[in-house]
Formats: C-alpha cells, sequence, structure tokens
C-alpha cells in the first residue's frame, strides 16, 4: 500500500477522437500502476466534478457560461485545438475535483498525485493548447478560500511554458534567481533563469522550466522561467532544476506545492525538443520531491503533456512520478 494517495477516475478520458493529445493514458497508467503491483486498489481515490462556484475561483463567468452552454465562438474553439462537446467539459470539470482532491490529500499525507490534469495553458477568459480549464489554479484558490493554505508554489517542469499560470497568479511582488554552476546558459531576458519584477502577486510563486523554442510563442512572465535551448540533456536540465527550486525555495515559503510533471521533455516526445532521458526525468521528479521534503512542504502532483511516439513511453513516465514518490517517503 502506498503511503499517499493517487486520484483516478476512468472519467478522466478526453473524447477527442484521433489526436496527438493520447487521450487512453490515463487509463494505461492506472491499469500499469495495479498489473505491476505498484499500487493497490485502495490506493486510489475517485473525484468528483468540480462545482461551478470552483471554477469561477479562476475563470470568468463569462467563460464558464460559455463552456456551459456550448457557445464557444469558432475562434476560441480553435484556441482550444481540441474539439468541443459537454463530454469534453464534465472531463475537465472532473480532473479540477481530482486536483483539488489532490491538494487536499497532500495536506495530510504530504504527497498526492492527481493522474490527470495539469491544464497549464488555460486563461481565465479563454482555453489553449488542449487545455480548457486551469485545474491546477483551481485546486489553488479552493484551498485558499477554504483557509486550508495561505500561499503556493507551482513547480511547472512540462516542456511547454505554463503561460496560463503565469497569467493567472502574475502581480506585484518581483522575484530573483541565480545562476546554476554547470551547463550552458539558456536564453533569457534576465541572463539565465529568467525573473519578472512584476510576475508574482505574492500568494503564489511561479517556476516554469520549458524548451524556449516551443509553445507558446508568447510566454507570459512566471515568477522565474527557465528558457532552456533546444536539445538540452539530463544533467543540465537538472542543474537548471536544482537552481530554480534553490532560488524560489531561498525566498518564497509555500505552504504547498504544485509538481506539473509534464512527460514531454523526453528525447523522444512529439511536441517537444529536448533530450532527457527516461532515467533522466525520474531523477527530476526525484529532485522536485527531495526539495520540498527538505523543507515539509507538501507536494501535489498532476500530469499536464506527454506525447511520446510511443504512448507506452509517456505511461512509464508517468508512473515513474509515483514510484519516485513512493522511493523518496520509504527512505525518510
Amino acid at each position: 500500500m502506498l503511503p499517499f494517495k493517487l486520484i483516478y477516475s476512468d472519467g478522466y478520458f478526453l473524447p477527442i477522437g484521433q489526436h496527438v493529445f493520447p487521450a487512453e493514458k490515463y487509463r494505461r497508467i492506472h491499469d500499469r500502476l495495479l498489473k505491476t503491483g505498484m499500487a493497490e486498489n485502495k490506493d486510489f481515490l475517485a473525484p468528483q466534478p468540480a462545482q461551478d462556484d470552483d471554477i469561477l475561483l479562476v475563470h470568468t463567468p463569462e467563460y464558464v457560461r460559455k463552456l456551459k452552454t456550448g457557445t464557444l465562438s469558432p475562434q476560441e474553439e480553435m484556441q482550444l485545438e481540441v474539439p468541443y462537446s459537454p463530454e469534453l467539459v464534465r472531463a475537465f470539470w472532473l480532473a479540477a475535483g481530482g486536483s483539488m482532491l489532490a491538494a487536499d490529500h497532500a495536506l495530510t499525507d504530504g504527497v498526492a498525485v492527481n493522474i490527470g490534469g495539469g491544464f497549464h495553458h488555460a486563461f481565465p477568459d479563454h482555453g489553449e493548447g488542449f487545455c480548457m480549464i486551469h485545474d491546477v489554479a483551481v485546486a489553488i484558490r479552493r484551498m485558499q478560500r477554504d483557509g486550508k493554505i495561505k500561499t503556493a508554489m507551482t513547480v511547472d517542469c512540462d516542456v511547454h511554458q505554463g503561460n496560463g499560470t503565469a497569467a493567472i497568479f502574475g502581480g506585484a511582488k518581483s522575484a530573483s534567481s541565480t545562476l546554476p554552476s554547470a551547463g550552458p546558459s539558456p536564453r533569457s531576458t534576465a541572463g539565465g533563469a529568467a525573473t519578472s519584477d512584476s510576475a508574482h502577486s505574492g500568494d503564489v510563486f511561479t517556476i516554469s522550466l520549458h524548451q524556449e523554442n516551443n509553445y507558446p510563442p508568447y510566454k507570459p512572465p512566471s515568477s522565474i522561467d527557465v528558457n532552456l535551448p533546444d536539445s538540452i540533456g539530463d544533467d543540465d536540465y537538472l542543474a537548471w532544476l536544482d537552481n530554480a527550486l534553490s532560488s524560489g525555495l531561498r525566498q518564497f515559503q509555500p505552504d504547498l506545492i504544485c509538481y506539473i510533471a509534464g512527460a514531454d521533455p523526453y528525447r523522444e516526445d512529439q511536441l517537444g525538443g529536448l533530450s532527457l532521458t527516461m532515467d533522466g526525468l525520474k531523477r527530476r521528479d526525484e529532485l522536485v520531491f527531495r526539495a520540498a521534503r527538505a523543507k515539509n512542504i507538501p507536494v501535489m502532483v498532476s500530469y499536464a503533456g506527454g506525447y511520446a511516439r510511443r504512448v507506452e513511453d509517456t505511461v512509464t513516465i508517468h508512473c515513474n512520478t509515483v514510484i519516485a514518490a513512493k522511493d523518496l517517503l520509504a527512505s525518510s
């Protein structure tokens, strides 16, 4: 039995037809964890869909109305890059409920994993890049509304910058960063791990480690943005991540870390251009969990993207995140 909970529902399946996003990956992760004995049935909790009031903590009433009534404009549907349907709305509401449940259990158990979610390209008033609503932001705002946390940090390791996260939580407080001692210097507007004087609202600190020459074309400033060059490998990536975490945790004390554990920095990802191995991605997960554990900060995990040529590779990468969390908790 795992020392933390896995949040999953068959309803996470996204009804989007033939698509580069592997909608079946959630079920495959669930089945793999059970088949290999890494998890048992009692390790899983089924979420309930978020309520509209939860979604409205982040998204505008007009956008929510359009989603619920199927009245998105053709341009808004095009921005989503997935075909709209009422069933898709239900799946996204359920993913948001899953991230809320995972956040709640992380506060109790130290770690919780939503085997879904991480839809970090959604903005308050529109969706982008396969993301209809921002489940992680909804979870943070719900935990804050309920008085369970005051502050949160997002650590986004998807290959694509979390532009929706940056836009939602952007504010007035400045952030600073130092450069790592190893590896080539990613290009950035601040000479390395890019920082913003207006990207931090005070209660949520945002870190995004992503490929610079990739989607989205415009990247709103996070508290810390690490704009990585093409084809960066394991060791250099981990050095930059270690630096970003160290810098962020020196200047900000979150009650909860929301780790967006994208599988798409993998070297065989169809929508990525970095060169991480499966082992490197697992070491990435271990680094995040260790950094959080060292400061006794609970971690809520969501999965975000992953578009490997072989869907089974994406499944392995996501399962390894669960293994990394289990191994760390077992050794502490």
